[in-house]
């Protein structure tokens, strides 16, 4: 398939389908809670085990090179199967905690060769317009992320696991779409060797470091956030008992709509530049984290729902724009290494943020504790401005 928007398309498409599985869990949490008899908090120990397996897998997918030494459409198309295959145990009927934490862990272990394989055969086909092209790859991931929310609020009448049976399902297609449609991109450069240090020879480069820290701090942010979404509609509610929310919907909403912003902000990044649109994005995200304590001050579904809706545009809309600067200024020959390794990390502070507001939410006012996702965007808009990354 020469046609480089055809190829985009495929890839957006596989990418949507296969990160469905990235919140599966999260988007039928108050069944598993009530079927397998979990504590409240098992929601930030499950999001959390993704995470920490998503990590796990980038850390091992970096050290052996697998995106830049194979065929990274076969590496995409492996880790949908086994992702897919874990995911689906979700679904056993004697599960414990310990079991949904495992199958959630190596659903995230092996989403490692999906979400960064996926942007690293997109730089493979595009070098002009990689920002527009990651805009709508990251906002596939968004759309995926949010999916099993919609999933559920349209099977509401069914039973949960068909969520699971459902992303699982798509997942497989996903992949199956990658292999078959999806060559080896014109701008690839394969690797011929294991080197176990590439992974740490990209930070040598100071610009390189100056996009991956900005990354950094927009992640503190992102995963907590998309996390808590219903949790944060729930307090709502809890506080304005007047008010009826479908949470499932408005979760999809609040989320999913954030794939727009990715897209715009791809194209407006040509505009404007990369470095300057990421840091606008970064900035309105922080602002909205300082400001969170009016969403439950304010007696105002609307105003709730709004704020909720462009926290959600700001807290993405960088999201592709600091993967096009972490490509960028990558070597060739390990970019897809360079990426892998910068989600590993990235997501290893989600994995912080997440355990932070799920261990203090029982200690301090819910109206507060929102405010601290602030300190992500301040630190990673000190290190994207310090530098002269372009």
């Amino acid at each position: 398939m020469k046609n480089t928007k055809a190829v985009l398309s495929i890839i957006v498409i596989s990418q949507f389908c296969c990160t469905s599985l990235w919140f599966a869990g999260n988007g039928v949490m108050a069944d598993l809670i009530a079927d397998f008899h979990l504590a409240p908090s098992a929601l930030g120990h499950l999001t959390a085990a993704v995470q920490f397996g998503f990590i796990t897998g980038t850390l091992l997918y970096a050290l052996l090179t697998l995106a830049d030494r194979f065929p990274p459409s076969r590496v995409f198309f492996i880790s949908a199967l086994l992702a897919a295959l874990f995911n689906l145990g979700t679904i056993l009927e004697n599960n414990t905690m310990a079991s949904l934490l495992s199958f959630r862990f190596l659903t995230g272990f092996f989403l490692a060769g999906i979400y960064p394989v996926g942007m690293k055969i997109a730089a493979d086909y595009y070098q002009k317009g990689l920002g527009t092209a990651l805009g709508f790859l990251v906002g596939a991931l968004v759309l995926g992320t949010a999916f099993p929310h919609l999933l559920k609020d349209l099977t509401l009448a069914f039973p949960w696991r068909l969520v699971i049976i459902a992303t699982t399902s798509i997942a497989v297609v996903g992949g199956v779409l990658m292999l078959l449609l999806v060559p080896n991109g014109p701008y690839r450069s394969p690797s011929t060797t294991s080197d176990f240090k590439a992974w740490l020879s990209v930070f040598k480069n100071k610009n390189f470091r100056a996009a991956a820290f900005g990354y950094f701090g927009h992640m503190w942010e992102l995963y907590a956030f998309w996390a808590f979404v219903p949790v944060i509609l729930n307090t709502y509610v809890q506080l304005h008992p007047e008010t009826q929310f479908n949470i499932p919907l408005l979760s999809f909403m609040i989320i999913g709509f954030g794939g727009l912003a990715c897209v715009i902000s791809g194209y407006v990044s040509q505009t404007l530049g990369t470095k300057k649109t990421a840091a606008f994005a970064l900035t309105v995200s922080g602002l909205c984290c300082l400001l969170s304590p009016l969403i439950f001050y304010m007696d105002s579904s609307v105003f709730c729902v709004g704020f909720l809706i462009l926290w959600g545009l700001a807290v993405i809309a960088d999201s592709p724009l600091f993967s096009t600067l972490v490509a960028q200024n990558a070597p060739a020959k390990t970019k897809g290494t360079a990426l892998t390794i910068v989600n590993c990390i990235g997501f290893a502070i989600t994995i912080v943020s997440i355990q932070l507001i799920s261990s203090i939410s029982g200690v301090i006012n819910p109206r507060y504790i929102y405010m601290i996702l602030a300190i992500g965007p301040a630190l990673g808009l000190l290190a994207l401005l310090k530098k002269k990354v372009t």
